[in-house]
């Protein structure tokens, strides 16, 4: 019988009581196999009750052998994070450059109208002939030079009216300062428009004025009327029958009428220009006149080339007239007339004519005329 218990049992991790009750059943198992009598064994162990020990103490050595010998879970990954993309600018190519705006270099000697500009004697001022009167303008210096007692109010061309050439200022002048110039005059004798024009000089004696490029003058315009006509009364102091004397009736001597060479309506617009001989507007070449605005709002005409240009006044002027009218090169603003002024004029071919003003829009700056350009003297 011993040589069947010389083997061993392993049980791995379960407690001494189990090992208790496998030996047990073991051992009962063997009993019987060995012809041991059942009454022996069942009075030694209840088998049943054994087997239900064993597997219930299995049962949970098993569980605890699970929680020792279960390996931990393995630590996540930890999450990488997106990648940002940055967009990188090329110096050269990608980043614009800052641009700077020049500073406008100022003018040393610029004049400009001042607000009002005509402190005395508006243009078309209307007077009696030989009327003494003062002129005063009020300007202001926009340029980056002082004006000093070595500059003067200077006449320029046109009717002087018995006034001096030149009128030194009595102070200094900084830039941004106004000034106002006054000088006298008398109204002339004969009747009609008359325009004095007018600049600055400064130490050197050389102009300067208004408008875009610094030498638009200024000017006075008055209307002169026409003298009262006196009416002589004879008296006869004699007892005799007056005698009536019969005042011969002047026989009016025909004018010829000039022919016209070129005439009609004509819309300017800002730059441009017409060639008063042929009425062709801006043409290739032999234009007289243009039509210009400049940063003052100012809406001016220039004659052109050997063009000459003056006022006339309100009524229409004939050829004799326009031939003897002041007319000059310098530009002239639209401006300081009233609507229905005639303009005399002298084209680049030694033709005369006239020029009436009819209407200048705000909307687009267009301005209307009527010309007329007679063919030649008659």
């Amino acid at each position: 019988m011993k040589r069947f218990f010389r083997g061993s049992l392993s049980f791995g991790f379960v407690s001494k009581t189990t090992r208790a009750a496998a030996l047990a059943i073991g051992c009962s198992v063997i009993l019987a196999v060995a012809g041991c009598t059942p009454q022996e064994t069942i009075s030694k162990i209840n088998v049943t009750q054994a087997y239900q020990t064993v597997s219930a103490h299995l049962t949970q050595d098993l569980a605890t052998a699970a929680l020792v010998t279960t390996r931990p879970s393995p630590t996540p990954a930890p999450i990488q994070p997106t990648p940002v993309l940055v967009a990188t600018l090329s110096p050269t190519t990608d980043i614009p450059k800052a641009t700077r705006t020049p500073t406008p270099t100022l003018v040393c000697d610029r004049a400009a109208a001042g607000n009002p500009f005509d402190i005395t004697i508006p243009d078309d001022t209307s007077m009696q002939p030989g009327v003494n009167f003062t002129k005063i303008w009020r300007l202001q210096n926009v340029g980056s030079c002082t004006w000093t007692t070595e500059y003067a109010l200077r006449f320029f061309y046109g009717a002087q009216m018995d006034a001096p050439d030149a009128v030194r200022l009595k102070g200094n002048v900084d830039p941004g300062q106004s000034i106002e110039l006054a000088v006298d005059m008398t109204a002339p004798q004969a009747p009609g428009s008359h325009q004095g024009n007018w600049k600055l000089s400064n130490a050197r004696g050389q102009l300067f004025g208004l408008g875009p490029n610094g030498d638009a003058p200024f000017w006075v315009r008055i209307n002169v009327l026409e003298p009262p006509t006196a009416t002589p009364t004879q008296v006869n102091t004699s007892t005799s029958v007056p005698t009536t004397t019969a005042t011969p009736t002047a026989t009016p001597s025909s004018t010829p009428t000039p022919e016209v060479q070129s005439g009609g309506s004509v819309i300017f617009k800002p730059e441009d220009a017409l060639n008063l001989d042929t009425g062709e507007v801006n043409g290739s070449s032999g234009s007289d006149l243009s039509y210009q605005t400049d940063a003052s709002d100012l809406h001016l005409l220039l004659p052109l080339g050997s063009a000459l240009l003056g006022v006339s006044g309100s009524a229409e002027p004939g050829l004799p007239q326009c031939q003897s009218a002041t007319k000059s090169a310098a530009m002239l603003a639209l401006d300081s007339l009233p609507v229905g002024t005639y303009l005399c004029y002298q084209t680049d071919q030694g033709l005369f004519g006239w020029l009436l003003y009819t209407s200048l829009s705000a909307a687009d700056d267009s301005a209307d005329f009527t010309y007329r350009t007679w063919a030649a003297t008659p």
